[in-house]
């Protein structure tokens, strides 16, 4: 799975990968794990952010921590539980009927005859589904991160402008260069793990059908396991020693 992940995730990146066929996966796959999600997805991180945020700070205020509200929101929920209930959110709704089709389409033959026929799946299946679930996840983690941002601004000073200043300070004190480089390694390591374990995973599928849904339950569980890895490493390094 480890060579699958990494050969897919090499394809992803190279643009000779992209012919018209490897074009249409990629963006009927942005589409399907993206773009038709979108409004349920900003509903669900809108209601997250709201609630969260809300208890964080109030319960800030009630231990006298008022002044440090701001930055224990966005080192906790902005930095940490955003990402990954994005990445979780995409996997369950996207990455198992990912791995699904591709076990499907290992059961019925189709990755084989494809590959008599002269073409190589991972140019024209698995790099476009690769590389469109990975920058979904992406993208759709800077949209979560925005809406929480907005709602810790919200619940801290309402609709009030004259929090803007401490607000952006604080913004400041946070997202040090250093943070945003760790925040965007984690973002990326998420997306490839959410797009190459579960059809990494499905490969494993033979000709009998009984095997598809062995494969992509498998695919789940270390997909799960590998998130919760990259966020216990991210934590380490940012706040161990």
């Amino acid at each position: 799975m480890l060579a699958f992940a990494g050969a897919a995730l090499a394809a992803a990146v190279s643009p000779s990968s992209y012919g018209p066929h490897a074009r249409s996966v990629a963006v009927r796959q942005i589409w399907f794990t993206a773009g038709e999600i979108l409004p349920g997805f900003v509903l669900f991180a809108a209601l997250a952010a709201a609630v969260t945020t809300t208890i964080a700070i109030e319960a800030a205020r009630d231990y006298g921590l008022s002044p440090y509200a701001l930055e224990l929101v966005m080192r906790a929920l902005v930095l940490e539980l955003a990402p990954l209930l994005t990445a979780l959110f995409v996997a369950l709704r996207s990455g198992a009927a990912i791995a699904t089709e591709i076990a499907l389409m290992k059961v019925a033959g189709d990755l084989e005859r494809m590959q008599a026929e002269g073409h190589d799946p991972l140019a024209h299946e698995f790099a476009p589904r690769v590389a469109a679930a990975a920058l979904s996840v992406v993208s759709l983690t800077v949209i979560a991160c925005a809406l929480t941002l907005a709602a810790a601004y919200l619940a801290m000073y309402g609709f009030s402008p004259w929090g803007f200043e401490p607000y952006t300070r604080a913004v400041g004190r946070v997202f040090g260069a250093s943070t945003l480089a760790g925040f965007a390694l984690k973002c990326v390591l998420f997306g490839a793990a959410v797009a190459a374990i579960p059809i990494g995973a499905a490969l494993a599928a033979d000709r009998r059908r009984r095997t598809a849904p062995i494969a992509v339950r498998s695919g789940m569980v270390r997909l799960f396991v590998v998130l919760g890895l990259i966020e216990v490493a991210a934590l380490a390094a940012r706040y161990v020693g």
